[in-house]
C-alpha cells in the first residue's frame, strides 16, 4: 500500500508543474485580451466622418481645415481607448494644467439666485483684429476651475479670444446657494444672464458659443429659444453632447462601453454636490425638496434616479419624462441659423452611435 500511495503521490506530484503551466498561460491569454479589447487595439485608423450642409463656408473649412478630412492617427498605447484616454487626462491634466487669471462676475437672478461666471481678457491680439469673446459652458457640475476648462481657456486667450466661463448653479465649491434651486440639464437662465451681461459691458464684441457635454445641449438649446440669442454670434461650437436626454438615459442603463458604470459614477458625483447644498435647499420656504426627497436622493444609483427625486422639481416638472422632452436641445436645435459646429467621438463611453443620428439629419436637412 506504501508503495502504491508513493507512487500516487509521484506521478501528482509530477502533472502538478504542467497544471501551473496551463493556469499560467491562461491567465496571461486572458490578461492579453483584456488588454487588447480595453485599448482597442484592433480597430482601423480612419478619416473624420463629416456630415455638412453643402455652402461655401463649409466647403471653405473642408479645404482650409485638413484635419477635418485627413485619417487620423491616435497615439499607439492608448489613443484608441475613450476610457483610458479619460483616465489618463484626469491624472496628466492635473500636473500639467495651466492657470489662467480671470475676475469672478455675480448677477443676481429675478427668482432670488446668483449666477456667476469668470471672465479672461485675451493675451494678445486676435488674427482678425476683431475684439471677440467666447462665452463658454461646461459639463454637468463642472465650473471655470475645471482641468480641461482651464486649458481651453488658456489656450483661447492666446489666440486673442476674451473667455467667459459660466459657473453652474451650484457646483462651485463653498458657494452657497441663494434660491432653492440648482443647475439642471437644459435651463438657459444662467447662460443668458452671462451672454447678456457680456453683450451689455462690450457694446463692440462679437461672440463665439462654446458648450461641452451637458453645456453643448444648453448652448444649442439657448440659441434655439429665442432668434434674438443669435445675435452678434459669430457661430457655436458643441462638444460631446447627447441631443436628446431621453433617448441617452435609455442607454445609460446598458453595459456596452462601460456605460452603466459611468452612469453610477456620475450619478454619485451628482449625489454629493446635491447633498453639499441639502441644508439651504431645506431652509428655504419656497423649496420643492424636502426630506422625502433627498431620501431617495441618498438611495439612487442613476443619474435618472436623480433627475426624477431632485432635478426635475426645481422646476416644476411633473414626470421626468417631460424635463428631459422640455430640457433637451433637439427641440431648439434646428431653429440655430448661425454657423453650427456639432463635434462628437465615435468611442466616446457616454454618448451611443444610435444618439449620433440627430447631427447627422440635421446636418443633410438644413
Amino acid at each position: 500500500m506504501a508503495t502504491l500511495d508513493d507512487g500516487h503521490i509521484h506521478t501528482l506530484s509530477s502533472e502538478l508543474p504542467a497544471m501551473f503551466d496551463g493556469v499560467k498561460l491562461a491567465a496571461v491569454a486572458t490578461v492579453l485580451y483584456v488588454i487588447v479589447r480595453c485599448l482597442n487595439l484592433k480597430s482601423t485608423t480612419a478619416s473624420p466622418e463629416v456630415s455638412y450642409q453643402n455652402t461655401p463656408l463649409s466647403r471653405y473649412l473642408l479645404k482650409a481645415c485638413p484635419l477635418l478630412t485627413k485619417e487620423y492617427i491616435p497615439p499607439l498605447l492608448w489613443g484608441k481607448s475613450g476610457h483610458l484616454q479619460t483616465a489618463l487626462y484626469g491624472k496628466m491634466g492635473r500636473v500639467n494644467t495651466p492657470t489662467p487669471c480671470g475676475v469672478r462676475k455675480f448677477l443676481p437672478m429675478q427668482d432670488g439666485a446668483t449666477a456667476s461666471f469668470d471672465l479672461f481678457e485675451a493675451l494678445g491680439e486676435h488674427s482678425t483684429g476683431d475684439d471677440i469673446t467666447m462665452v463658454i459652458c461646461p459639463g454637468i457640475g463642472n465650473h471655470s476651475e475645471k482641468n480641461y476648462i482651464r486649458t481651453f481657456v488658456d489656450h483661447s486667450q492666446r489666440q486673442g479670444y476674451r473667455c467667459a466661463v459660466l459657473n453652474h448653479l451650484g457646483a462651485l465649491p463653498n458657494v452657497e446657494l441663494t434660491s432653492p434651486r440648482m443647475f439642471t440639464y437644459g435651463c438657459t437662465w444662467e447662460f443668458a444672464a452671462m451672454v447678456n451681461y457680456i453683450k451689455r459691458t462690450l457694446p463692440d464684441t462679437l461672440l463665439v458659443v462654446v458648450g461641452f457635454s451637458l453645456g453643448g445641449n444648453i448652448v444649442c438649446k439657448f440659441l434655439g429659444e429665442n432668434r434674438s440669442n443669435q445675435d452678434r454670434v459669430l457661430c457655436c461650437a458643441s462638444v460631446c453632447q447627447g441631443y436628446s436626454a431621453l433617448r441617452a438615459q435609455e442607454t445609460f442603463l446598458q453595459w456596452d462601453q462601460c456605460r452603466r458604470l459611468y452612469n453610477f459614477v456620475l450619478a454619485d458625483n451628482m449625489k454629493k454636490l446635491i447633498l453639499s447644498h441639502r441644508n439651504s435647499l431645506l431652509s428655504m420656504n419656497s423649496s420643492n425638496i424636502g426630506d422625502a426627497e433627498f431620501s431617495k436622493l441618498i438611495a439612487a444609483t442613476s443619474l435618472m434616479q436623480i433627475d426624477d427625486s431632485i432635478m426635475r422639481k426645481f422646476h416644476g416638472y411633473d414626470s421626468v419624462k417631460e424635463y428631459y422632452e422640455k430640457e433637451s436641445c433637439v427641440h431648439y436645435i434646428h431653429k440655430v441659423t448661425v454657423p453650427l459646429l456639432l463635434v462628437n467621438s465615435s468611442d466616446d463611453p457616454l454618448i451611443h452611435q444610435s444618439l449620433l443620428s440627430i447631427p447627422r439629419t440635421l446636418s443633410e436637412n438644413a
